[in-house]
């Protein structure tokens, strides 16, 4: 091999020319990645509808067990150390750059793409991807922000480099590993290594963890939210995990899409942090979710699903290799997506939750105190599983609403959005997408009318005009949710949980069962947002 890795930032001050005869394919085309994806990686294919298709290998989805931060001075003393956030040493993190580098020497070619987080320039980092599959640097074309050519030719140094080794495994008798699957972070080498996985998520989720480093430094807030703008140029964030609704409700054909998953919110607005999407394709179909299943085309990158081998149809039905099928394409496949991804300042924040035991109203008013708590608490629930047994909903509590992201303590993303919802007046509702009349098993779920009917209210702001004249306080909780009447087509019983259910004794027990959950989770935050406490349920 003519190169190594540590000389290619001298080599990319420029525009780079696509030459099968040198061993990096920098900045390639959509076009030149599919032919050498089809060509040289086991797993590719092309489908009907123009996408390639990709296999990660072993790994379907990511490992955030094997997430680890260098701890260094700077960061020492930022990082939110624990479960999320697990320390190692400099030395382990060279250990483990010097495998990943020591094996993508080894390759035939490599794959070098120069891209930007964040549609801001003000705040936008340049991140340099070096890989050896053309499906990961095709995907991370996807995410990333593409530079125009002028933009490329000017690129220079990078401010963060990833380094993607994943088909090579970490030695786990590397002091601080645990597995032969390693992704680890350097906030003061600006370097993130991946070893033992070919889940692109990690590059993408990587970027997301490096953001909500720098940003908030900077002191710009960043957010795992999905985006959307109204005609009269009003924005709205939501946030929700799994299940609760976030991409069906943010999804409006009467509002712009600024972004689905990553953004911040600075002085001067919000930005999306991304330049594609990285959409779930599980059950995908036409009519449920048109933008998607239409972006799915030449360009756009599909992971680990099942197609015809004569007809090249996707069965995006099929779990046979994981139910977490994905695909990533450019945000601009989006037909009212809104280039360049950014916006004002926010209106309205939604925070999503889709309670299964019954018990939340579908939609409430928090004050600032409560939006800092529910923020950081980020509850939903999982319905009763299959397993023998189980026959109850569980909790589950993702601090931020993106838990294995954050890098500082969730106190400092909330103290930021608190200061910024109060300088920006802006209004914050707790929507609950789960169940009404009961339990998962006893009631329904609410009616996903019901939901849309709610989301418009907010954003034509006629249901704060409802609140204002007209509201109710829903009992251990604290919440204001509206009286009766107030949401048109939408049943009084559905608004106010308690009327909905036939044993009232029953609610009772599962409000105070539900509320206690609350306050055992909320506890293990400890002292740094004990003043909070108050903000959520009390017994």
């Amino acid at each position: 091999m003519t190169q190594s890795i540590d000389d290619i930032h001298e080599q990319l001050h420029t525009v780079a020319r696509v030459d099968y005869n040198k061993p990096i394919i920098r900045n390639a085309s959509i076009a030149v990645l599919y032919e050498l994806a089809l060509k040289n990686e086991a797993g590719t294919g092309l489908t009907a509808a123009g996408a390639l298709v990709t296999d990660s290998g072993a790994k379907k989805g990511r490992s955030p067990k094997d997430k680890r931060i260098v701890e260094e001075p700077d960061s020492k003393d930022n990082v939110w150390w624990g479960p999320v956030n697990t320390a190692m040493s400099e030395n382990s993190f060279m250990v483990n750059r010097e495998r990943a580098i020591d094996y993508l020497n080894t390759r035939d070619r490599l794959y070098v793409f120069d891209g930007y987080a964040g549609w801001d320039p003000k705040y936008r980092i340049k991140v340099r991807v070096v890989c050896a599959r053309a499906y990961h640097a095709l995907f991370m074309r996807n995410m990333l922000i593409r530079p125009t050519d002028e933009e490329l030719a000017n690129f220079g140094e990078p401010d963060f480099t990833i380094f993607n080794g994943g088909e090579f495994p970490a030695n786990r008798y590397t002091t601080g590993m645990t597995s032969t699957t390693s992704i680890c972070l350097n906030f003061k080498r600006a370097e993130m290594v991946i070893l033992g996985t070919q889940y692109a998520g990690e590059m993408k989720k990587g970027v997301f963890t490096v953001m909500h480093y720098y940003m908030p430094k900077a002191g710009v807030l960043s957010l795992h939210s999905s985006a959307n703008e109204g005609p009269d140029g009003d924005v709205s964030l939501f946030f929700g995990l799994s299940g609760t609704g976030k991409t069906t409700l943010s999804a409006d054909p009467t509002r712009s899409l600024i972004g689905d998953d990553e953004h911040c919110w600075s002085d001067d607005g919000v930005f999306n942090i991304e330049g594609g999407c990285y959409a779930k394709t599980i059950d995908l179909s036409a009519e449920k979710e048109p933008e998607i299943f239409n972006a799915i085309r030449f360009g756009s990158v599909l992971e680990n699903v099942v197609f015809d081998e004569n007809t090249r149809v996707v069965d995006y039905t099929d779990k046979s290799k994981t139910e977490n099928t994905r695909c990533a394409y450019p945000i601009e496949y989006i037909p009212n997506a809104k280039i360049p991804c950014v916006g004002g300042h926010p209106k309205n924040i939604i925070l999503l939750t889709a309670d299964a035991f019954g018990i939340l109203p579908p939609v409430s008013k928090l004050t600032t105190e409560q939006a800092m708590y529910h923020f950081i608490s980020g509850y939903t629930a999982k319905i009763a599983g299959t397993e023998e047994g189980v026959t109850e909903p569980g909790a589950t509590f993702s601090t931020c609403f993106g838990a294995p992201f954050l890098v500082w303590h969730p106190r400092k993303y909330s103290e930021m959005l608190a200061e910024k919802l109060r300088k920006h007046n802006t209004n914050v509702w707790l929507v609950n997408t789960g169940w009404t009349g009961g339990k998962y098993g006893v009631g329904s779920r609410i009616a996903l009318k019901y939901s849309r009917a709610i989301i418009d209210a907010i954003h034509s702001g006629e249901l704060s005009k409802s609140i204002a004249s007209n509201s109710v306080t829903f009992p251990v909780f604290g919440l204001t949710i509206p009286g009766p009447g107030g949401i048109k087509g939408v049943p009084d019983s559905v608004i106010n949980p308690p009327e909905s259910w036939a044993d009232k004794a029953a609610f009772k027990k599962s409000l105070e069962h539900l509320a206690s959950l609350f306050i055992k989770n909320f506890d293990t935050f400890g002292e740094a947002v004990a003043d909070l406490k108050k903000a959520g349920p009390v017994l």
